[in-house]
């Protein structure tokens, strides 16, 4: 990973983008993400799939709470890698928000990872 990082406060969702040497974008997200925090979410994500085919890595694993809100940015991310030629993938540990993404599908759409390690891998052709 490289070490240029950029972190990001948003009240009760802090926002961490890291530019992995491969060139994927990973975002650390810490807290809770609600209508009232996702603006943050929304922007870094603005930022990140910007250039064609660009691949992006949302790690959700510090993240307490999650709700429609969330999943739909989540839901806008995908779509908009997948039009600009990229991809999205999911770090999910915690049980509240992995259950929130299974309870909608978005499992079965986003591939979800248990650790940053096992995202970043899974994205390599020899992986």
């Amino acid at each position: 990973m490289a070490d240029n990082r950029e972190a990001v406060g948003h009240g009760r969702l802090s926002v961490v983008r890291t530019d992995a040497d491969d060139g994927i974008t990973v975002l650390g997200l810490d807290g809770e993400i609600d209508h009232q925090s996702v603006g943050g979410l929304s922007r870094a994500l603005s930022v990140a799939d910007a250039p064609e085919g660009h691949r992006v890595v949302i790690d959700l694993s510090r993240v307490t709470f999650m709700d429609s809100s969330g999943v739909n940015a989540l839901i806008a991310a995908h779509q908009s890698a997948r039009a600009a030629q990229g991809w999205l993938r999911l770090v999910v540990v915690r049980g509240a928000v992995l259950r929130t993404l299974q309870l909608v599908g978005l499992d079965t759409v986003v591939p979800c990872h248990p650790t940053l390690e096992d995202a970043l891998a899974s994205t390599r052709p020899d992986a």
